[in-house]
């Protein structure tokens, strides 16, 4: 059964008060697709960019068995571009460019070998879009979906939508906040779960995440780095790590949730240690496994009489 991933892909340009990158491997499929490699392969791979996009991108990706069949790549047109600007509190960003270019015009587009995809990670794009993805897919058994401020505001009644369709639901603490008119997380979880999504993560950034499943919710720490370089793709990476592990693993349960949720959290503590994709990239299983193990010790006490 495969991993089917849908999403963004573009050329980041990104400063922090450490250093700058410039026309960087970015977009969330990228970041996705990347994280999960490090548990299942091949993974299927649907997205847009220009024929300027430097092939040796198109290189690392396949070198991570990331099937490339669904992208695709537009001639004479240009890629998606962003550039942004970190404050030293690295939660604080200006967005300094946004061209969305060939992406603007994006209709995924499933190819037949991907259609039956049992697993499906459906990035930050246009509810529109996600919604066309899975009219194209044959039944799929687990849908992960993530979307963001934007569209929250812009296309509610889509969103709601395909909310009604997905197992679950990845959004930042303030998108839930937003999601649900409630400032609350935990009544706020529950009023989006009613939307449909059975499963919930709320990513809280430097202070971890919550799941909510059933009647459980778990609460995952963050990983404590003495130093954070780039922040950006941190979300997708960790939507790419959980999936990624759930769909090796094809186990659905709250506690393996759990563990999916943590190995989440290692990913992304990969991802921001270095700029743009470079965290991700030369990565093997054992040191994500130790991160994981190092992850489960922050959490871990002995009870004493």
């Amino acid at each position: 059964m495969s991993l089917l991933v849908v999403g963004s892909v573009g050329l980041d340009t990104v400063y922090t008060p450490f250093d700058k990158v410039e026309d960087a491997l970015g977009g969330s499929a990228t970041y996705i697709s990347l994280a999960a490699s490090y548990f299942t392969g091949p993974i299927h791979f649907v997205g847009v960019v220009g024929d300027d996009f430097p092939k040796k991108y198109i290189t690392l990706l396949e070198a991570h068995n990331i099937d490339l069949d669904g992208l695709q790549i537009i001639k004479d047109g240009k890629t998606f571009r962003w550039a942004g600007r970190y404050h030293y509190d690295l939660n604080v960003r200006d967005t300094l460019l946004t061209e969305l270019n060939v992406f603007e015009s994006f209709k995924p587009i499933i190819p037949p070998k991907f259609q039956k995809a049992q697993f499906v990670c459906l990035g930050n794009i246009d509810p529109v879009l996600q919604l066309r993805v899975l009219e194209q897919l044959d039944s799929p058994k687990f849908i992960v979906c993530d979307t963001m401020n934007y569209w929250i505001e812009g296309k509610k009644d889509e969103l709601l939508e395909i909310l009604k369709k997905v197992n679950v639901l990845i959004i930042n603490d303030s998108e839930a906040r937003l999601l649900a008119h409630e400032p609350n997380l935990i009544r706020a979880a529950k009023m989006i779960r009613q939307m449909g999504p059975e499963i919930l993560i709320i990513k809280k950034g430097e202070h971890g995440a919550l799941l909510f499943v059933e009647d459980q919710i778990f609460s995952a720490p963050a990983y404590p780095l003495e130093m954070i370089f780039d922040p950006t793709g941190a979300g997708d990476t960790f939507a790419g790590g959980f999936t990624g592990y759930l769909h090796k693993t094809q186990d659905l349960s709250p506690d393996n949730l759990k563990c999916a949720v943590i190995y989440g959290s290692a990913m992304a503590s990969f991802c921001v240690e270095k700029f743009s994709t470079k965290g991700l990239e030369d990565l093997d299983y054992l040191r994500v496994l130790d991160r994981f193990r190092e992850f489960r010790k922050l959490s871990r006490f002995d009870e004493k009489e």
